[in-house]
């Protein structure tokens, strides 16, 4: 046996499918699959939500995250409030921190939020 290091690299929707599957029903993994589930999520981030070892507001980036589809497209912050019962001024700040930090994107004529594509 030799010491070779092996590199393998996965696209950003692999990256997500693997960290969206890792934990089964427990976790962050299982609240970000539940997002088609409008109640299920309530109930998810609730619990989630109550404990005292968990930022209730790092949570919230997480979902913001998670709202958007794995094929790029954009979406607006109305749309991402709606789906998560915020307020669009929350929704708001909370998308501005994530383009701050490079983990969203802005269409500069449509002023529409994306995942940025990673190559």
């Amino acid at each position: 046996m030799t010491d070779r290091e092996i590199s393998i690299q996965l696209t950003p929707a692999q990256i997500d499918e693997v960290v969206r599957g890792a934990s089964g029903e427990q976790g962050i993994s299982s609240l970000l699959r539940g997002l088609s589930d409008e109640g299920a999520l309530a109930s998810k981030y609730r619990a989630l939500s109550e404990s005292p070892r968990l930022s209730r507001s790092l949570l919230l980036g997480l979902l913001v995250l998670a709202c958007f589809p794995p094929d790029g497209s954009s979406l607006a912050v109305s749309d991402i409030a709606e789906r998560l019962g915020m307020s669009p001024s929350t929704t708001h700040r909370y998308m501005t921190t994530l383009l701050a930090v490079g983990l969203l994107e802005q269409e500069p004529r449509t002023r529409r939020y994306r995942v940025p594509v990673r190559s």
